[in-house]
């Protein structure tokens, strides 16, 4: 288990990350979510002791981490790096043996990851054949082949097609299944709804929100109506039921005014609009950040 005690590190003037507590746990997908610039990565580097807080502690299993720790984490960092003149199997053998990887158990799971990943006719190939997305699944094979018990992955589905990153998501659900505490970092909000068991929202370096997704809907949702419907919708905006809404072509997320009634908003839809749905739910985590980061932003940009 991995705790955060209070961490806060400064660059100079800038607080980067301002007393952040939080713990996330063997079989745990964890999510650090906050937009860019919020104090993700500067909290890993912390976590992972590539730079050390100012104030705080971070504990592993109730203490402090030891050199023999860092072999038990696999890191997928945001700033993609490979030897492009290496090849692509040369590259993972070498940083699997860097961790203290057995060779011959290190190539078995090379092999099966890469089968995964359909690169095995690019297994012996430089990397700097590879396309970006296929460069992000060697990097993603890089962190977990030695078997980490902790990983650390940040923005993992960036320049992945939507077949791969089904593949990537299916992935780290398997490696949190078999005990792996995994720590998923992203500021794409869909991502984060699908996969993670409980979230620390960061802004500004501060805590913004922590606990499940459940917890946060309850707490800082509204009553949520999503339709689907065909005609022009701009008017939805305009209706005395609706607070808020999120309008695309053929679809709405609305947030509903005080006391206003589903049925009566149903009603006034169906008299302009031809419904294809109208659902009653919980809030997405995407309006709950809008709602909570995005004003944050506003009032630090008008200051």
């Amino acid at each position: 288990m991995i705790s955060v005690e209070n961490i806060s590190k400064s660059f100079d003037a800038v607080e980067a990350v301002k007393n952040v507590s939080f713990s996330a746990k063997p079989g745990e997908i964890f999510g650090l979510i906050g937009p860019n610039g919020a104090g993700k990565s500067t909290t890993i580097r912390m976590i992972m002791n590539i730079i050390a807080p100012d104030s705080g502690r971070i504990l592993f299993d109730g203490r402090p981490m030891v050199e023999a720790d860092k072999e038990r984490i696999g890191y997928l960092p945001e700033e993609r790096g490979l030897y492009k003149k290496v090849k692509m199997n040369d590259m993972l053998l070498y940083l699997g043996e860097l961790k203290g990887a057995d060779r011959s158990r290190l190539q078995d799971n090379i092999d099966r990851w890469l089968k995964k990943f359909d690169l095995t006719g690019w297994q012996y190939r430089p990397i700097s054949e590879l396309s970006r997305g296929m460069s992000q699944k060697v990097q993603f094979v890089a962190a977990v082949a030695h078997e980490p018990a902790i990983l650390f992955f940040d923005e993992p589905f960036a320049g992945l097609d939507p077949v791969s990153s089904d593949l990537l998501r299916e992935s780290i659900i398997e490696l949190s299944g078999k005990g792996c505490t995994v720590l998923f970092s992203t500021h794409i909000m869909e991502q984060a709804e699908r996969l993670c068991n409980r979230i620390f929202l960061i802004n500004s370096g501060k805590q913004v929100v922590y606990g499940t997704l459940d917890e946060i809907k309850s707490a800082y949702g509204s009553k949520t109506v999503a339709i689907e419907y065909d005609g022009d919708g701009s008017f939805i905006r305009r209706l005395p039921y609706v607070a808020k809404a999120d309008l695309y072509q053929r679809w709405a997320e609305l947030d509903l005014a005080d006391n206003a009634d589903p049925d009566e908003l149903l009603q006034e839809l169906a008299r302009r609009l031809s419904i294809r749905r109208f659902e009653i739910k919980a809030p997405s985590l995407h309006s709950i950040f809008v709602s909570l980061v995005g004003g944050a932003k506003e009032k630090g940009d008008a200051s």
